[in-house]
């Protein structure tokens, strides 16, 4: 879209304020209102967004371990592009559009560290090969009659959640709550994130969303806003979502699967197709995902939570493993007709920083294809049998990540030695911190 064609629109619908934003590494929103008049100058001519974002952590916390920025730089502003084309209405904020925002270093070029621009990247490689890449994410999510107050005076301990007990797919439960469902269901679309079905799942207020499928960084975009946009629309109804990868250990974890599949350059054709099922493209696809998942596991199951989940029997994966239609596999290909054919990456959960996982499954897949790689057999049941193992924790992750040749190739060395060090600052916070865990287990007895 152009400029005039955005002014147009602003004006169409008397929109008062812009609010721009930006995700992080963590897949954290981060943002600001402005006005009309700046909007006008930030989009012709770019902003200043300053650089701490990607030197802080979740919690605000400076990095000690980044080159990119710190106290050696000064934290200086980093230069932005407002990206014309995520144009969104906020139903829930009358009068205020929002757009998300691209970084460029001072000479116009993408900048290596950031989410967006790093799957722009890959994304890029996937049309120089003749690739339209096509995403969808679907998550599982924790609804709560909690405030963030009341989180804290909790301890986020003992909450309250939406509804009780075990009961998926319901009807009277959503029916119940259909405030909530149906402002999720109407407000989500107009916001630019529209849903292909949103049902309950097992367990106490969890639901699940299916984002309607679009080409990967569109696809990235409407994910990662589905989350910010959930959290909001849920704060009018005095509730709060989590989308922590496993939040209780005696409740199902929350997933957020990738569905994904290659088109042709005109997007006319799914290349992963062929008649009697999938293509040797496709499989190729599946032998990269397989071969790369241990080592993009880091980008894949981000935090430490992530390893909370990936248990066996838990329905999640625990090892890098394919099977066709089979839900206890790390890749699921789903072998249909000439538009659904496609894979899942069940690896993923909702904690997910859609950008970097997406990015990181197409690098895979498209490895696997200039490679050649022929993945192994099909697996049965993922949980039985000797296949390799995923990584069980961040920090064994984050090192092969580190080490992989295959990660600098496709991602580039100043992203790898940046995000990486960024999950080793994780890992270090989790290691000084005491749990409730240990108080109770070591306070008295020891």
């Amino acid at each position: 879209m152009t400029f005039e064609e955005i002014r147009a629109l602003l004006e169409q619908h008397e929109i008062k304020r812009i609010k721009l934003g930006a995700y992080d590494v963590d897949g954290t929103l981060r943002g600001k209102y402005i006005s009309r008049d700046k909007f006008d100058s930030a989009a012709q001519s770019g902003l200043g967004f300053c650089d701490v974002i990607f030197g802080w952590d979740i919690a605000d916390v400076l990095y000690d371990n980044v080159q990119f920025t710190g106290w050696h730089t000064g934290y200086p502003d980093a230069h932005c592009r407002v990206a014309l084309d995520t144009f969104r209405l906020i139903p829930w904020e009358p009068g205020t559009a929002f757009f998300l925002l691209d970084f460029v270093t001072r000479d116009g070029q993408a900048l290596s560290i950031a989410p967006r621009q790093v799957l722009q990247r890959i994304v890029a490689r996937a049309q120089e090969l003749g690739y339209t890449p096509y995403f969808s994410a679907e998550y599982e999510f924790f609804f709560f009659r909690e405030t963030p107050a009341s989180l804290r005076e909790k301890n986020f301990r003992n909450l309250t959640p939406l509804t009780p007990g075990m009961f998926g797919y319901s009807i009277l439960r959503a029916s119940a709550n259909s405030e909530l469902v149906l402002k999720m269901f109407d407000q989500l679309p107009a916001f630019g994130c529209p849903l292909e079905g949103l049902h309950t799942e097992t367990g106490p207020g969890v639901y699940e969303a299916a984002i309607a499928v679009d080409e990967a960084v569109a696809a990235a975009d409407k994910a990662a806003l589905f989350k910010t946009a959930v959290k909001e629309i849920a704060s009018r109804q005095q509730l709060i979502p989590t989308f922590m990868a496993k939040w209780n250990p005696d409740l199902p974890g929350s997933s957020g699967h990738l569905h994904q599949s290659l088109w042709d350059r005109e997007k006319h054709k799914n290349l992963f197709h062929a008649p009697d099922g999938m293509s040797a493209l496709m499989q190729h696809y599946i032998g990269g995902l397989v071969a790369n998942m241990p080592e993009f596991a880091a980008l894949i199951c981000p935090t430490i939570n992530s390893y909370k989940r990936t248990v066996p029997g838990a329905w999640a994966p625990v090892n890098a493993t394919w099977g066709i239609d089979n839900r206890t596999t790390a890749i699921r290909a789903i072998p249909g007709g000439a538009k659904s054919t496609r894979i899942e990456l069940r690896l993923a959960g909702a904690d997910i920083n859609p950008y970097l996982a997406m990015a990181a499954s197409l690098a895979a897949g498209l490895d696997g294809i200039a490679r050649k790689l022929t993945p192994p057999e099909p697996t049965v049941n993922a949980y039985a049998g000797d296949t390799a193992p995923l990584p069980r924790t961040l920090a064994a992750a984050t090192k092969l990540f580190r080490e992989s040749a295959t990660a600098r190739l496709w991602l580039g060395d100043e992203f790898v030695d940046h995000y990486a060090a960024t999950r080793e600052w994780e890992v270090r916070q989790f290691e000084k911190a005491v749990t409730d865990w240990e108080l109770a287990r070591y306070f008295e007895s020891v």
